[in-house]
């Protein structure tokens, strides 16, 4: 992973932003400190009332937008927005709604786009940029944007550090040019699949740790859980293609740690919940935002298996999310595995 240079300056560039939830908004509004930036979304009413409110007050109420963000429901401007060769566009979609956006990307003919979408696909078990693949072939050049980042901080203007993944180092280049600046960081990396990887599974450990949290067994079980959840993003991550030593930085180490421990974490608040004996459906209608460590778990669950890698707490939250197994019986059967049967990361 290599740091941006900290001299660098950027020019003003338009941005597009497809997708205005907490992230997206939150995107947008540290961009806009800096960049003509235009935020858009699938809800035409929700879009009128954060123009007329100047702020997200569904996803992010109490923080103003920046004067150079602006709104459309226009998918066809907010494409044109960026259209121009210092043209940004990032999609702020979560991954179940990546093909789809994809999907309307497609006649337009883009010549780049950036996803900050965390996950594996449902149904496919693809990660972001396999469907980007599929949908618009090799001729796009894309990355993921990824790494340790609550929306809410992003948005009060707190300091964070972001990885730029892409086999394109031009596009590495330019999303450094106009997202690093400011309080927000960004480090660039060749390394798709192992950012890619570690922004998806890492979700489903925080599902773990909240469990462990939300039946009080302490901060040296949050500790284990936390290292052992490393070993087992590494083994997948590796097993794929990424690179080892991607593990051990933002988007595996960096974002895990923060996932699992901070407060603000969606999928840290299900495992909590889960251990409180409350039902899935239950939590998800409570929480309000997508938890993308759900479907993920499920995912990965079948994809280690397929592949043959070794995911012992990822096939337990699976089996407590979907199996109806107790998040009591989860932890006894973690602690009866023998550890000589688990590789021990170095």
């Amino acid at each position: 992973m290599i740091p941006a240079q900290q001299t660098a300056v950027a020019g003003t560039r338009k941005v597009t932003v497809l997708g205005a939830g907490a992230w997206g908004t939150a995107v947008a509004m540290a961009l806009a400190q800096r960049h003509d930036v235009l935020l858009w979304g699938r809800n035409a009413a929700a879009l009128h009332a954060m123009g007329e409110a100047r702020e997200n007050t569904d996803y992010l109420p109490g923080h103003p937008f920046p004067e150079r963000l602006h709104v459309a429901a226009d998918f066809d401007a907010a494409l044109a927005h960026a259209a121009g060769p210092d043209g940004l566009l990032i999609a702020a979609c979560p991954v179940a709604g990546l093909r789809p956006l994809l999907k309307q990307l497609k006649p337009h003919n883009i010549a780049h786009v950036v996803w900050l979408c965390k996950g594996f696909e449902y149904d496919t078990g693809l990660l972001p940029h396999q469907i980007v693949r599929e949908e618009l072939g090799d001729s796009v050049a894309g990355g993921a944007l990824s790494g340790p980042s609550f929306a809410q901080e992003v948005a009060r203007g707190l300091p964070c550090a972001l990885t730029i993944a892409s086999t394109s180092s031009q596009l590495r280049d330019s999303v450094v040019a106009a997202v690093h600046g400011g309080n927000v960081r960004v480090y660039s990396s060749a390394d798709l699949v192992g950012v890619e990887v570690g922004g998806a599974v890492k979700n489903v450990l925080a599902i773990a740790t909240g469990v462990a949290d939300g039946l009080g067994l302490g901060l040296n079980a949050r500790a284990a859980l936390i290292t052992r959840g490393l070993a087992e993003i590494t083994r997948l991550g590796t097993a794929l293609g990424g690179q080892a030593e991607t593990f051990m930085g933002l988007t595996g180490m960096g974002d895990l740690i923060l996932t699992c421990t901070g407060d603000l974490s969606r999928n840290r608040r299900v495992g909590l919940a889960l251990a409180q004996g409350k039902a899935l459906d239950t939590i998800v209608q409570e929480l309000g935002h997508v938890a993308e460590g759900v479907p993920c778990a499920k995912a990965v669950r079948e994809l280690a298996a397929r592949i043959g890698v070794e995911m012992p707490i990822t096939n337990a939250v699976a089996g407590v999310l979907f199996d109806g197994d107790l998040p009591q019986a989860m932890v006894l059967r973690l602690l009866a595995r023998d550890p000589r049967d688990e590789k021990v990361l170095r």
